[in-house]
């Protein structure tokens, strides 16, 4: 990591239990120990999903609409490749080889004979994806997640995930393409592609959630407990999210 890329993350580090010192202050605790901040989190909920329902989803539904499935696959299988390459070193940081070599390969073949990954040909070669982020990789040394955050624009999070989110944005290769308008029409692209591909379990969602707030924060922090624990959490998930050793 640069000079440049730890002072980001120490600086998210602060502003991050800064922002949770002072929610803490100003909200009551929720009911669930692991939402302290259930008050400002609904707040914020409430602020993306009218967002979601102003933007984000009809230009989802729009991308749908007008652009083929093959060309959609590809688009997904692009931006797929551009997370193995991150997910190996992710891997790697984890001291899995297995996995590390199995990432690495899939990055291998689908740039090459999979045309820059818009042909997922790794799977087809039984080449297991293993997505790994910086979040992840401090929960298997140890990091504890801390408490269930609601980000503006992005989303379900944790304390830990938040203060990773720097890491994991310089570890995206977008973020290292110098011609801001490619870039910028990139991350456009991948936050389309993203949006359109929940669009029905969004509206199952919608449909039959009783309370839509507390089923995705249940989801989001079982599904980051799963993904620390390669699938396989311990049985009483409040007492760690260390990795059992092997």
């Amino acid at each position: 990591m640069t000079q440049r890329g730890l002072f980001r993350f120490s600086s998210l580090w602060l502003v991050v239990l800064l922002l949770a010192g002072l929610v803490g202050c100003a909200a009551p605790s929720g009911s669930d120990p692991r939402d302290p901040f259930e008050s400002y989190n609904r707040s914020v909920t409430r602020f993306n999903d009218n967002l979601d329902e102003a933007v984000l989803k009809p230009v989802a539904q729009t991308y749908v609409q007008v652009t083929p499935s093959p060309v959609r696959t590809g688009v997904k299988n692009f931006f797929g490749n551009l997370g193995d390459v991150w997910s190996t070193l992710n891997n790697a940081m984890q001291l899995k080889p297995k996995e590390t070599v199995e990432s690495l390969a899939r990055v291998l073949v689908n740039t090459v004979v999979g045309i820059y990954g818009l042909f997922d040909v790794a799977t087809e070669l039984n080449l297991t994806r293993h997505a790994e982020d910086f979040g992840q990789t401090l929960g298997y040394w140890g990091v504890p997640s801390g408490p269930y955050l609601v980000l503006p624009v992005l989303g379900p999070s944790t304390l830990r995930d938040t203060a990773s989110l720097s890491i994991d944005t310089q570890g995206n290769l977008v973020r290292q393409i110098d011609h801001v308008p490619t870039r910028n029409t990139l991350w456009l692209t991948g936050a389309v592609d993203k949006r359109s591909r929940f669009l029905d379990a969004s509206d199952q969602v919608d449909a039959l959630a009783l309370d839509k707030y507390i089923f995705l924060r249940d989801v989001f922090l079982q599904k980051r407990l799963s993904d620390v624990w390669d699938g396989n959490p311990p049985e009483a998930p409040e007492e760690t999210e260390e990795p059992k050793p092997e």
